[in-house]
């Protein structure tokens, strides 16, 4: 299931502008295209800039940092409970996505 930028910005409540920038500077986030040239995040995409936003917010991270971060969570350091952290995430992605247009 794809998620637009608009999706984004009310499931993060961040803006547009800001999911760009971090896109630049996370190379493991990465949209596709449509025909019309908006932006679609997959999954994965949500649940990365779910991460960034924990780590830029919460634990006041620098972006190079939260790169830092990510690229240690996925090489496997934090392994067991990250991962279980992750799948519960995503059910919550894929819940929303699924039931975004019934609210």
């Amino acid at each position: 299931m794809l998620c637009t930028t608009g999706d984004l910005e009310k499931l993060l409540g961040i803006k547009g502008h800001t999911i760009r920038y971090w896109e630049k500077h996370i190379p493991l986030i990465q949209p596709q295209k449509d025909g019309t040239g908006n932006f679609l995040y997959s999954a994965r995409d949500v649940q990365l800039l779910m991460r960034v936003k924990h780590f830029l917010h919460n634990r006041k991270f620098t972006i190079n940092g939260a790169l830092e971060e990510l690229y240690r969570e996925l090489s496997g350091e934090h392994q067991d409970i990250r991962a279980h952290i992750a799948a519960l995430r995503a059910d919550l992605v894929n819940i929303y996505l699924v039931n975004r247009n019934r609210i």
